[in-house]
């Protein structure tokens, strides 16, 4: 099993990743809460990953933290219905933290909201996940929406407006993240507005 890989970023995508490691090119799928977290090409990084071995297939996933990696593990190998694909969208439309609270707290709602998860499959991560995640999951979660630095819950808002309009996730993080990155003390209507007309 790899745990982690070192080595040079070449190119980096919101879902995706190339890593030189010795010379040796390693094309990992990530979310986009590690996205978040990756240096610009050229430079050295450390990621953790998950290798998937299927017939057809070998798929190494990578994940800056390793709450990503846990959430990611605890989905793939608890939850009947979830297959990577599925557990790398619940970790792009939700922090880790956040999802345990949820699940704490039983909250269907919420869980159905994130894209690709429907009503069927978050009770089924509830009744499957419930006491795998911990009692203080839901204290977590509450104090965690006020560790987030006033520019990162501009760019979660930012986002989140982005996708009730009809944007999709990937596309709304990305083009936010770079007005943000040109404008970093712009507001969540900033932000919106130039997102709006770059889309």
């Amino acid at each position: 099993m790899i745990s982690f890989l070192h080595g040079t970023v070449i190119e980096v995508l919101p879902t995706r990743l190339i890593l030189d490691v010795g010379g040796i090119g390693y094309d990992l799928h990530i979310p986009l809460s590690t996205y978040d977290k990756l240096p610009p090409s050229g430079s050295e990084t450390k990621i953790l990953t998950h290798l998937q071995i299927r017939e057809d297939a070998h798929t190494l996933y990578g994940f800056a933290t390793p709450e990503e990696r846990d959430l990611f593990l605890l989905l793939v190998h608890n939850v009947s219905g979830v297959g990577p694909k599925l557990a790398l969208a619940i970790l792009n439309g939700i922090t880790p933290v956040h999802f345990r609270g949820l699940v704490v707290a039983g909250d269907i709602a919420a869980l159905s909201k994130i894209k690709g998860v429907g009503k069927k499959t978050a009770e089924r991560v509830i009744v499957e996940l419930r006491d795998k995640v911990g009692v203080s999951a839901a204290w977590e979660a509450a104090s965690a929406r006020q560790g987030l630095t006033p520019e990162e819950q501009h760019v979660n808002d930012a986002v989140l407006a982005l996708i009730s309009l009809g944007y999709k996730q990937t596309e709304a993080h990305k083009t936010v993240r770079t007005i943000r990155d040109a404008r970093p003390h712009a507001t969540v209507e900033e932000l919106v507005k130039e997102a709006l007309k770059a889309l």
